[in-house]
């Protein structure tokens, strides 16, 4: 008989190989029950158990033998159960990340957008462009990316000025959003059409001054046009070369 394979971890874990699950529930049912039996003679503590979409037909089979929902992906569910009752299972993901760009030019103007979901009960609501940062997307990046996608500027980043952190948002997950200075490279506003009803340079004291507005975004304004805030970094040795690493100091 087939064996499930797996890979142990440096916590006590094994991670089974999904290449190696069979097609067939029924092939699966004896299977993972030796497996188990097997894996807890060898004292692991935890099975991570990833089932690819394609064979979504496992997971009933697993669900029977004591496994539970962790998390899932683009094309996959991943499962786990606890082979030792003291067993450690590490929550999945608990923040989204966003990103919002205070540009100021060289007349003293901000950038701002209306969104079209506040455009008609709320048609001064003015705000900084910006959105979620994407999945392996630097907030450098993704605040540049979300900039132009919103009214057509390329801007250059400056720093990172503060942060809000706010729970029980999208998907009921908690929310990180990094407010970020920037300087414009073009001055052509180009709105995106499905989502921006308006983009516009608008003087900033004009901007502070708007009934309209939003506290927090007068706020983060404010501290953006006063503060110099964190910039980007390189520490020798340290994420220099790294695709995966930012650094914001002083």
């Amino acid at each position: 008989m087939t064996q499930i394979q797996v890979t142990p971890n440096i916590f006590g874990g094994i991670k089974v190989h999904a290449s190696s699950l069979p097609e067939s529930p029924d092939r699966f049912v004896p299977l993972l029950e030796q497996a188990l039996s097997n894996w807890q003679e060898q004292n692991h503590k935890l099975v991570w158990l990833e089932v690819p979409i394609e064979k979504s037909s496992l997971i009933p089979v697993a669900v029977a033998a004591g496994f539970d929902f962790h998390h899932s992906g683009a094309g996959y569910l991943m499962l786990t159960k606890r082979l030792q009752a003291d067993a450690f299972i590490p929550p999945y993901a608990s923040h989204t990340v966003g990103a919002g760009g205070a540009v100021f030019s060289e007349r003293d103007e901000i950038l701002v957008v209306v969104e079209k979901v506040h455009a008609h009960k709320r048609p001064q609501y003015y705000k900084l462009p910006g959105g979620l940062v994407d999945e392996g997307e630097h907030v450098v990046d993704g605040v540049i990316r979300e900039v132009y996608e919103e009214t057509g500027i390329r801007a250059r980043f400056e720093s990172l000025i503060c942060f809000r952190h706010s729970h029980h948002w999208r998907f009921d997950k908690s929310s990180l959003y990094l407010i970020c200075r920037l300087s414009p490279l073009t001055r052509e506003i180009t709105p995106e059409d499905a989502e921006i009803a308006e983009a516009c340079w608008m003087p900033v004291d004009e901007f502070l001054a708007n009934p309209h507005v939003a506290a927090f975004n007068k706020h983060v304004v404010q501290l953006a046009w006063r503060h110099k805030g964190l910039t980007p970094t390189l520490i020798q040795g340290y994420g220099s070369n790294s695709k995966d690493t930012e650094l914001f100091s002083l």
